[in-house]
Parts: structure tokens; sequence; C-alpha cells
């Protein structure tokens, strides 16, 4: 008993136990995928999908039911019989029929025997449909994979850029300092105070819009993983800058067709436009079914085990379609275009993909590229800063030029968050254009 209620604490205590407020990326997409409503949803049309291929083959399986009846009738049938009239009137009244209780009950057995390769394209195309509820799947959790890593990495652009602009906050505000000392010194002007200080004041609001960027991001990050709106939650992860290896645009396009869930599904689609005209041809062609029943019927319920009131009935049902009023050719009609629609829609969406990873490529290049002249330009500009606050103390330079540089230096370095984060964004989408994980 002790083991049981040990067992029920230490259960309470891990359900009561607060999820960790710091993710890294795979637990991000981890948890969504295991909350987020897109995912269930595509989880159960698999499952509903099941059911279909249960109730297709349930065609070509027995159908056995019990029946029990229940029924009162009179039938004057004798008395409308032709020539009624002249039989003797003893005779006559002998045949009035009165009302009587008739009891059955019975076992009905009904098998589809032959129906063309009906039922088994029937099965082959449930189960096809099957595979693309299951492809779904991996749609659904590749798509949500991708949201979830602009989310991720859309919090930590945040937080950056929040840092900047503090830390662009307190440059200025030092050199709003330095310059009231120098004033009070004698050696700098009212303006460069003046402009020291506005320089501080119009800062203000950026590090405020930078701080609720941070709020929108984490907002949506928590959206993604099913947790509370103002959860807070922060995500440990770093960007990245390391070149692109993993094969070229050949390389890329082949795994992709391999890998891609829209274009396994699309191919799924093609083999299911393909059963639809076999199972539209084997409309309206022969079939046979058997149908066998045994039960008992009486008049008077105490014979209802009597084995002399037994009743039995085998039968078989042959059915060999002349004119369908050209309704069979009319579905392989249908079918046979449906079935090219889906081959023409599959070759688009090659042709798509083909293009997105060209342009994937295109836009990782000329991410890497900004990162590389960005970091040139963020050690010029802390190069110029550190000259021009130099100058300034020696009186070689004014506040205009401080804050011209300082501006300079905050851009350069908002550059370089953006490339970074546009970078490991666009690294992230090539990854997903493939097939593969968005995230490394």
């Amino acid at each position: 008993m002790w083991r049981v209620v040990l067992n029920l604490a230490a259960g309470l205590l891990w359900a009561a136990e607060p999820e960790p407020t710091v993710v890294t990326i795979a637990e991000a997409v981890r948890m969504a995928t295991e909350r987020y409503p897109d995912v269930g949803k595509a989880k159960a049309n698999a499952d509903q999908l099941k059911g279909r291929i249960r109730e297709v083959r349930s065609e070509a399986l027995p159908s056995v039911n019990f029946n029990s009846n229940f029924l009162r009738w009179r039938d004057p049938s004798l008395l409308n019989a032709s020539g009624i009239e002249k039989f003797p009137p003893e005779l006559r009244d002998a045949l009035v029929p009165v009302g009587v209780n008739l009891f059955d009950y019975y076992l009905n057995v009904k098998q589809t025997l032959y129906t063309a390769g009906k039922i088994g394209t029937a099965l082959r195309l449930a189960s096809v449909e099957a595979e693309g509820a299951t492809v779904e799947i991996d749609r659904a959790e590749q798509d949500l994979a991708m949201n979830v890593v602009r989310a991720f990495y859309g919090l930590i652009r945040a937080e950056r850029y929040l840092e900047l602009m503090k830390e662009a906050q307190q440059q200025r505000q030092r050199h709003a300092e330095m310059a009231r000392t120098r004033f009070r010194n004698g050696v700098a002007t009212e303006v460069d105070v003046l402009r020291s200080e506005v320089a501080v004041a119009n800062i203000g609001p950026e590090v405020v819009r930078a701080e609720n960027d941070i709020r929108q991001a984490r907002a949506l990050l928590n959206f993604y993983i099913v947790r509370p709106i103002e959860a807070p939650t922060e995500a440990a992860g770093q960007f990245t800058d390391k070149e692109w290896t993993d094969g070229d645009l050949e390389t890329l396009t082949l795994e992709a067709m391999r890998r891609r869930p829209e274009i396994v599904s699309l191919r799924i689609a093609e083999r299911s436009a393909g059963m639809q005209v076999q199972l539209a041809q084997a409309q309206s062609r022969m079939r046979l079914d058997f149908e066998g029943n045994y039960g008992i019927i009486t008049r008077m319920p105490q014979n209802l085990a009597n084995a002399e009131f037994v009743r039995w009935s085998i039968g078989f049902n042959y059915t060999f379609p002349i004119f369908d009023g050209f309704k069979r050719s009319g579905l392989v009609w249908q079918a046979t275009a449906a079935q090219r629609a889906a081959r023409l829609e599959r070759e688009k969406a090659e042709q798509q993909v083909r293009l997105s990873l060209q342009q994937g490529l295109d836009d990782l290049r000329a991410a890497r590229e900004t990162i590389a002249a960005v970091r040139a330009n963020v050690q010029q500009a802390d190069r110029v800063l550190e000259m021009t606050q130099a100058n300034y103390k020696y009186g070689a330079a004014t506040s205009l030029d401080i804050v011209d540089a300082q501006a300079a230096r905050t851009v350069a370095r908002i550059n370089l968050l953006r490339g970074m984060h546009d970078y490991t964004i666009a690294r992230a989408n090539l990854r997903w254009l493939v097939g593969w994980t968005p995230w490394e």
C-alpha cells in the first residue's frame, strides 16, 4: 500500500514541476510537435484513413447478422380465389381465416465472391491514401519546425538588438556626461551639451521599441510551443555563420525530390489517380455474391426450439450488366483526366522546388557576403569612434562628430546582427527546402 502512495506522490510532484524556462531549438521543436494543433489534426486525418481502409476491407469479408421477427397477420387470399363461390358452404366457412402469430429467428450470411477486381483495387487505393496521410504528418511537422526556427531566432535577434540599443544608450550617456564636464570646465560649448543630450533622448524610444519586439517575439515562440503567451521563455542558442558544405544545386535537388513531403504526396496522389482509373474500369462488370440463411419459423412460441421448424436457404446471386447508360466510360474518362492533372501538378511542384532551392542558395550566398562586408565595416566604425572620442578629449572634434560616429557604429552592428540572423534563417530555410530538419 505504501508503495502505491509513494508512486502517486511522485507522480503528483512530477506533474507539478514547472517546465524549463530556457529552451534550445531542439527542445522548442519537440514541444511544438507534441502540442501544436496542426500536427494533431494531421495525425487525426491519418487515423481517419486507417478507418477507411478497414471499411473498404469489410467488403471483402463475410457479413453475418442475427435476425428475429414477430408477426401477427390475417390473410384472406383463399376467399379471393377464383370460383370460391362454387365451393360448398361448409367448406367456405372452414376457409375463413383468423389472425395468427408468426415467430422466426435466423442467421444470415453474405459473402462477395467476385467483383472483377473492384474490391482489391479499392483496398489498394485506401492503402495509398493512408500512406499519403502519413506524409501529411511529416509535412505538418516540417512546416511547424520551420516556423519554430524563425520564431526562436527571431527572439534571439530581438534580445541582441536590445543589448545593442542599451549599449548605444550607455555610450551616449557617457558622452553627455563628458560634454557637461567639459562645459563646466569651460572647454566645451553649450551646443555640445545640448547635442549630446538630444542624442540620449533620441535613443530612448529605440530601447522601448526593442523591448516591445522581445515581448512580441517571445509571444510568437510561446504560441508555437503551446505555452501561455506571457510565459518567460528564453531561447538558448547562437547564430551560425559557417560555410554551406552540404551540396550543390543538383545534389540538393535530387535529395529534395526524395524527401520533400509535398513531392512525395503528389506522387502518391498520382498513384491514387491511376488506381481510380482501375476502379472506374471495374465498375459495371460481372459480380457474384453468396447468401445463406438458417433459422426457425413457427406459429407457436413453444416450437422455437423444435428442429422440425428449421428453415434454411442457400443462394448465389450472379449479375452481368448489359448496358449502364455509359456510366462506366464516363467514370473512366473522369479518372483518366484526374490522373493527367495529378501528373502535371507533380511536374510543376518539382520545378518549383528546384527554383526555390536556387533562390535559397542565392539568399545564403548573399547573406554570407553581407556578413563579411559588415564585419569589416564594424571594425572600421569601432576604430572611427575611438579616434573621434580621443580627438574630442583634446578639442579636435565636436559633439556632432561623436554622435555621428556613435550612430555609424550602431548601424554597423545592427547590420551585422541582421546579417547573422538572415544567414541563419536562410540556412535553415535551405535545409527545410531539401526536406531535412531546419536546425543543426
